[in-house]
């Protein structure tokens, strides 16, 4: 303990900070950025970034050529990523073995957004980013958004803006950094460190110095802008999810669907399950549940083709490895070539949500995928592309996709089509809804189900390798119903 007049050397955490992230949410528009310019800009740099993709045949990649001996995909500097192959085992789901391509790349992003307030409300840093994947041109990115390839300059490229604050942040000044994962079905072991930083006034930060791709944008302006189709990219979802949730104010008596939101995120709420036990159920799917993955050579999948054009399934389902050539204005290079993953289909992400004694639980699944480094992670109730499940028997369909596709319109609180990451997958999104379903509903559905309030998957959020990106997005989204 401190001696009496002695400077205390004990930090406490800012109590403030959910309370002013509430304040941000509430503003639905801002000075800073009003919306009536948002869409006016977003076109404006669709105009500005020239960004021409084009099929190219493998052997047309440059820099890129598949290894002699394995049949592995791979950049002639030996960083970025490779596709290779990948051979499974598991008890979990209706195939117990199979093999495919997957996308290695162990080297770890930073995907970081900064924080800073204005006149009293906290605004977010977002860039207008075009990706070679992308199905329409530039969409809302965090701060900064790089590979590690990337922003060591790997490419001889032009460095990353705002790559100083989350390579060696302020004192203090972080407000989230964890590590997350990716798809695990199409990245192996794939980790990004996902961060918030908030900032002070700085000349670099004012309207005039911003460089014509970066605005400021209060959290209610982006829990606006999720409604839209495909314009917050993967990457900003998963960084907001990470970001401490607002402290709502409470509204006692209050029964419609946004107090419901508020009560399940508040620290005293209740749940069906203590947070004990939801750890323990988390212990317990990753004991139970077995999966073994090998790397494998790429050459040694099975039922997979290569073609001079892409490598996919031999039933056209599930996703394909193609090779593009891109020519743009608005990267760090002008131009390059690489793979990219192209899946088959629209897929479909889904939470059911319900209201407990006026406090909303969402249901998580307890996921299997053989890209995880740590057997499960928690997705969302739904998670699929149902085209890969036509030709096989409706025993083997997703538990709940039925509950989704046959819901009634009343009870969709959120359905927007979402991309996924476009630096690796080409047009690649999913529609994701938020499905509130009765309040019998039933509690116990499966071993590898919970309902799981607002709170305990912010708790959850804060470590690494329990929710899965899929979820993560549709956290964002749920918040921003709040």
């Amino acid at each position: 303990m401190a001696r009496h007049g002695a400077t205390s050397l004990l930090r406490k955490p800012d109590v403030t900070l959910p309370h002013r992230l509430a304040v941000s949410a509430a503003a639905l528009d801002s000075d800073v950025t009003p919306n009536a310019l948002v869409d006016g800009w977003i076109a404006a740099r669709n105009a500005a970034h020239r960004h021409e993709v084009d099929r190219i045949e493998f052997g047309d990649l440059r820099l890129w050529g598949f290894d002699e001996r394995t049949g592995d995909l791979r950049h002639h500097s030996g960083r970025f990523f490779s596709v290779q192959g990948l051979s499974v085992d598991t008890d979990y789901g209706h195939v117990p073995h199979w093999s495919q391509p997957i996308i290695n790349q162990p080297e770890i992003g930073i995907l970081g957004i900064l924080v800073r307030e204005i006149d009293g409300v906290p605004h977010c840093l977002m860039q207008a980013k075009s990706e070679p994947g992308n199905v329409n041109g530039v969409q809302l990115s965090p701060t900064v958004q790089a590979t590690k390839s990337n922003y060591t300059r790997v490419h001889g490229g032009k460095p990353v803006p705002y790559l100083e604050f989350f390579r060696d942040p302020p004192p203090g000044r972080v407000i989230a950094d964890v590590l997350q994962s990716e798809q695990g079905s199409w990245f192996y072991r794939k980790r990004n460190r996902n961060m918030v930083v908030e900032v002070t006034d700085d000349p670099r930060f004012d309207d005039a110095e911003l460089p014509a791709d970066f605005r400021w944008l209060t959290l209610g302006q982006l829990h606006t802008l999720l409604r839209a189709d495909n314009l917050v990219n993967m990457d900003a979802r998963t960084v907001l999810s990470c970001m401490p949730a607002p402290a709502w104010p409470d509204r006692p008596g209050a029964d419609e669907f946004p107090a419901s939101i508020a009560r399940s995120a508040r620290p005293d709420a209740g749940g069906l399950h203590t947070a004990t036990e939801v750890l323990s159920w988390i212990t317990s799917r990753q004991s139970t549940h077995y999966v073994d993955t090998r790397p494998s050579p790429l050459r040694e999948v099975a039922h997979w083709r290569r073609t001079p054009t892409e490598i996919s399934h031999e039933l056209g389902l599930y996703f394909s490895i193609i090779a593009v050539d891109i020519t743009t204005n608005g990267r760090e290079v002008g131009s390059w070539s690489q793979p990219l993953v192209r899946p088959f289909g629209t897929g479909v992400v889904a939470l059911l949500v319900k209201r407990v004694d006026g406090v909303l639980h969402a249901l998580v699944n307890a996921r299997v995928e053989p890209g995880y480094l740590d057997v499960v992670e928690l997705a969302p109730t739904v998670q699929c592309t149902p085209e890969n499940y036509t030709h096989l028997p409706a025993a083997t369909h997703p538990l709940f996709l039925d509950v989704v596709l046959g819901s009634r319109p009343e009870q969709v609180r959120f359905s927007a089509q979402l991309s996924e990451e476009g630096g690796r997958f080409h047009h690649a999104y999913s529609r994701y809804e938020i499905v509130e379903v009765p309040a019998d509903f039933p509690n116990a559905v499966s071993d590898d189900y919970r309902w799981l309030t607002v709170r305990q998957l912010d708790e959850l959020l804060r470590h690494s390798h329990y929710v899965n990106v899929q979820a993560r997005s549709l956290i964002a989204c749920l918040r921003g119903l709040g």
